[in-house]
């Protein structure tokens, strides 16, 4: 792979703004960086840089190269890394992205006892619900709740999620408790950011949808500040089962209109995402089979319900 000296250096290059300083982090001189990238250029026909002020700039072409090196070289680094420590231990930094409730609550608990048990094994949690690039943002598994996995990416299905509208006991008090979808713009709706645009779709038991619009005041986007508010009689929200089901079983959270159910863009099912590569890795394998179990046969939410 004679290739592989220019693609890092040009690498280098950008994300350290120079050539001389990429030359320091490479250890060799600024005239062998510029002579990498020129044969870099010279062999793809585009310009990578533009050379005309002090600081270098990606040309369009450079910009284009750039999304590609990066996942080219993260691939072939992982291939070596798959084949260096195929059939060892578990061992190294294994990072990993959940969403913010659902990661708090599920996956940040099974880590303690993972590191405990392989000791050259770090775990990293990157709690967001935005997504995340696995090749740029370094992850080796991200759970993505999705319909539409990505498709340089394998994606393993874990489970089906459910959704329930939800109120307080004390808000339906004060308030009524809706009957049909369409009383719905009379209450105080919660949105979530990332899913709602101002109306709720519904299905119901005949699976004929329902577009209804809702009255907004308060817009989150974080599942437990949602939560919070409806714990607190402030209004009626959409919840998923993982984090609903307690207050359900308990009676602090009551269904509303238990026949329709709400449908959200992002769909249903929860996939363990990662790279190719990545599922030779121990790290990733023993990951995989601890949250298989704690989700099998049924996660911890419908265990507590039952």
């Amino acid at each position: 792979m004679a290739w592989l000296p220019s693609w890092h250096s040009f690498l280098k290059v950008v994300e350290s703004g120079s050539m001389a300083a990429a030359a320091r982090q490479l250890d060799c001189t600024r005239a062998q960086v510029s002579k990498q990238i020129g044969d870099l250029e010279r062999s793809l026909g585009q310009r990578l840089f533009e050379r005309a002020t002090r600081r270098l700039s990606l040309t369009p072409a450079g910009e284009v190269f750039l999304q590609h090196a990066r996942r080219a070289l993260e691939a072939v680094d992982s291939a070596e890394l798959a084949l260096r420590h195929l059939g060892e231990t578990p061992q190294g930094v294994l990072r990993i992205s959940a969403t913010l409730a659902f990661g708090r609550r599920y996956i940040a608990p099974l880590l303690p006892s993972m590191v405990e048990k392989y000791p050259g094994l770090e775990c990293e949690l990157v709690l967001t619900d935005q997504l995340v690039d696995l090749v740029a943002d370094r992850i080796d598994l991200a759970l993505r709740l999705t319909k539409a996995p990505p498709e340089d990416a394998v994606a393993r299905p874990l489970l089906q999620l459910e959704r329930h509208l939800c109120a307080a006991p004390a808000y339906l008090a004060a308030h009524g408790t809706p009957q049909t979808p369409q009383d719905l713009p009379l209450h105080r709706c919660f949105s979530y950011l990332f899913t709602d645009d101002g109306h709720w779709r519904l299905t119901d038991r005949e699976g004929a949808e329902i577009r209804v619009p809702i009255h907004s005041p308060l817009r989150y986007n974080n599942l437990e500040c949602l939560e919070d508010a409806i714990l607190a009689g402030q209004g009626i929200g959409i919840l998923p089962d993982f984090l609903c089901a307690p207050a359900l079983a308990d009676g602090r959270l009551i269904r509303v209109l238990p026949d329709h159910d709400p449908q959200v863009r992002f769909g249903r099912h929860l996939y363990a995402c990662y790279t190719p590569s990545r599922i030779r890795l121990p790290k990733v394998k023993v990951f995989l089979a601890e949250l298989e179990a704690a989700l099998t046969p049924a996660p911890p939410w419908r265990q507590e319900r039952k």
